[in-house]
């Protein structure tokens, strides 16, 4: 017999806990947003939900067996009564298209109308929502407002505010947060990461915890360690600017580089009584994430970020009282 073995943060099982009692209920809406940040397990907590749903032989505890048919064809992903819905190839199959379309949310439609074949759920995970064009939303709203008995569907999204609020009101809310530094630090810990080196990481994700783990994972932390030391050297003069800057677009970690540029200003910012250096600190934070976006468009990215570099020398050199060099 298959097992059911996703294990579930503490922040995770908080919201399960809360689906689950309106499951138990009998009160889990039709339609429902899971949203917070990203990178917190809103898709684990979503799936594990849909298997409990669509199982057919719950444990006494209401957990999904891990063994019914229906919890094996869920965890080999060919359950018929569950399907998954994001960003499909573009209609020449070259890549994948950057929102969901209205044929997407027509189909899904077209779904949700049939009888189920295994007990009596259905359940679509549509991720990211936030991605939905404007034809698709109102396909999705029509959809929302037309619920049948024992069909789901169910939003992730990071960012909510960006779906329409007509959308959001017909849906059921299960929100994400972040778990407090200690219970965050205690995750990391248990998944491998040395508590100096977790500490350092939930820092630098501003305690988010889902985030450090993916840089401590990726090996990102050095990367903005580097970022510092360039900063600081720039800021001397013991760098040049426009070598830098054409270093730091050399690879594809450009856009985390000005993130975490970003960041330590913003955090070094924190820190400050001077108002005057807050200030300065606050618009190079704004004009490094700028430059961030103008990496997705035509602009030299290199001349971009040696601007950006030249500001932080000149305009953040004269606020701490040193020479541009």
């Amino acid at each position: 017999m298959a097992e059911f073995v996703v294990s579930l943060a503490p922040w995770q099982q908080r919201v399960y806990g809360q689906a689950c009692e309106a499951i138990d209920a009998g009160r889990l809406a039709h339609g429902m947003l899971f949203c917070g940040p990203a990178q917190l397990g809103k898709r684990v907590v979503a799936e594990r939900l849909a298997q409990r749903l669509l199982c057919t032989a719950r444990a006494d505890n209401g957990e999904p067996c891990g063994g019914c048919r229906s919890c094996q064809l869920f965890i080999a992903g060919t359950h018929p009564d569950y399907r998954s819905i994001s960003f499909v190839l573009n209609k020449e199959g070259t890549r994948l298209r950057t929102e969901i379309v209205i044929e997407q949310i027509r189909e899904l439609s077209e779904k949700l109308i049939l009888t189920p074949q295994y007990g009596g759920a259905q359940v679509v995970i549509l991720d990211p929502a936030d991605a939905i064009n404007h034809a698709a939303c109102n396909a999705l709203l029509k959809t929302l407002e037309e619920p049948v008995p024992g069909r789901y569907l169910w939003l992730i999204s990071a960012n909510p505010a960006r779906l329409p609020a007509t959308i959001r009101s017909r849906c059921q809310k299960l929100e994400f947060r972040l778990p407090p530094r200690g219970e965050a630090l205690t995750w990391l810990c248990k998944q491998g990461h040395a508590q100096p080196i977790a500490a350092e990481a939930l820092d630098a994700a501003r305690g988010h915890p889902g985030l450090g783990h993916m840089w401590l994972q990726e090996g990102s932390m050095q990367l903005r360690r580097d970022v510092a030391s360039d900063l600081g050297k720039v800021l001397k003069g013991e760098l040049a600017v426009v070598e830098t800057a054409r270093r730091w677009v050399a690879d594809e970690f450009a856009p985390l580089r000005l993130r975490f540029a970003a960041d330590l200003a913003l955090a070094e910012a924190s820190g400050l009584t001077d108002s005057a250096r807050t200030r300065t600190l606050a618009v190079w934070f704004d004009a490094a994430n700028r430059t961030r976006d103008l990496l997705r468009t035509t602009i030299r990215a290199d001349l971009a970020v040696a601007e950006l570099l030249l500001s932080w020398r000149g305009d953040i050199g004269q606020a701490t009282g040193r020479s541009g060099g």
